[in-house]
């Protein structure tokens, strides 16, 4: 399945451009995208996924503009089409 990836400030910065779109096995999940992510850009290992697979908790990760904690996290089912945006953690006032 295509999945359009979208990245976001420092994480941006790292992969070079906002949108990359990448095949994935129909049956990928959250997170096999997002361990494929850190696979292919070195400099995000450990950025997105702690050392037991789970998001970092200090991230939002988006479906279609859903936020996947609030589907089944890395669990989360993709279908092709999908939209996934990254963005890293946002400090501020």
């Amino acid at each position: 399945m295509n999945i359009e990836l979208r990245f976001f400030a420092t994480f941006r910065k790292a992969v070079g451009q906002k949108v990359v779109e990448r095949e994935y096995a129909d049956d990928a999940t959250v997170g096999d995208v997002l361990a494929a992510i850190e696979s292919e850009w070195p400099e995000l290992v450990g950025e997105i996924l702690d050392n037991d697979g789970d998001i970092q908790p200090q991230l939002s990760i988006l479906k279609n503009g859903r936020e996947v904690v609030h589907i089944d996290g890395t669990e989360t089912e993709l279908d092709d089409g999908d939209r996934l945006s990254v963005f890293p953690p946002v400090a501020g006032g």
